[in-house]
């Protein structure tokens, strides 16, 4: 497919992750509190999407409580910035297991398996506009750790996420991951004109090399809508590559702790940089109504109760 640069781009900004980045970095942001407040930064540097997880607030760790999430969805509505809400729905799909030899029992500390509506829970009460689904099951790179997102799973969340009004962004690790997506979207399970985030670079999926990254855009139908980012000192690079392929682009502190060699960067001070190469290279950076438009997203009022 050649390429076809993107004219008008819109910025996402995943705010703090589920990786153990806490004690990289004193700006990663811990509390319901410092997550808000650093997506409403980011929004006002010119994120027009803020991805968000929760975490412990004394210690960092990721967490998946429901009223962890409503805290961060009422902080954000309530502010007087505009910003697109995306909740992570990956949590919750996580299984540790024991040595080669011994892999059973599956080691409790780490682990983290819930039920399709146990793990939709919180975007059933908070209803951001998007959330996410991992299509597919990988390895990372944290000792025996495995992401399990199941074809059933998979299929049971995203039904839900049909019939609650919130879109889902599906997330590639891997070409297979969108092989699996264009099959739900086949059986009606998906929307036909799906939203993607290629994930380039995260152990063990697809690398971040130019060849690969191009095999994961080709694999992307024409009529979705696709946004791309990397991790660490490749981040920024992959604003540029996104945007020349024809696609959106994601930052963040949950991708990469860092400015510049040896400056720790904020939420807001990334998207910055990111708007600077994408206006740059001759695009625009849209805002969030026009993402709303583009992608056929339901706004929702503030929570009440």
């Amino acid at each position: 497919m050649p390429l076809q640069m993107n004219r008008e781009v819109f910025v996402t900004c995943a705010i703090t992750g589920s990786g153990g980045t806490q004690d990289r970095s004193p700006l990663v942001p811990r509390s319901p509190r410092q997550i808000a407040e650093a997506a409403i930064d980011a929004a006002k540097a010119g994120a027009a999407i803020v991805h968000c997880h929760v975490r412990d607030p004394d210690t960092g760790k990721p967490r998946r409580d429901v009223h962890l999430y409503r805290e961060v969805t009422e902080r954000i509505r309530a502010a007087d910035v505009d910003v697109v809400l995306n909740l992570t729905a990956g949590m919750g799909g996580d299984i540790v297991l024991g040595p080669p030899e011994q892999p059973l029992p599956i080691r409790p500390e780490g682990t983290d398996m819930g039920g399709a509506a146990d793990r939709m829970e919180h975007v059933r009460q908070c209803l951001p506009e998007i959330c996410t689904l991992d299509c597919g099951t990988m390895n990372f790179a944290e000792a025996d750790y495995v992401m399990v997102n199941t074809p059933g799973m998979l299929r049971a969340m995203g039904g839900m996420m049909a019939a609650l009004g919130v879109k889902p962004e599906i997330e590639a690790f891997d070409t297979g991951h969108l092989w699996f997506a264009r099959q739900l979207v086949e059986e009606g399970v998906l929307k036909p004109d799906a939203l993607v985030q290629l994930c380039m670079g995260v152990p063990w999926g697809a690398p971040d090399d130019l060849n690969t990254f191009m095999a994961m855009v080709n694999n992307v139908p024409r009529d979705w809508t696709f946004s791309a980012f990397s991790l660490g000192r490749n981040q920024m690079a992959y604003v540029a590559a996104a945007v020349l392929a024809g696609g959106h682009v994601r930052v963040g502190l949950e991708d990469n702790l860092w400015l510049d060699k040896g400056v720790l960067a904020t939420n807001a001070q990334l998207v910055e940089r990111a708007v600077t190469i994408v206006e740059s290279m001759g695009a625009r950076v849209i805002g969030p109504e026009e993402v709303r438009r583009k992608l056929n997203l339901v706004k929702r009022a503030p929570l009440v109760g």
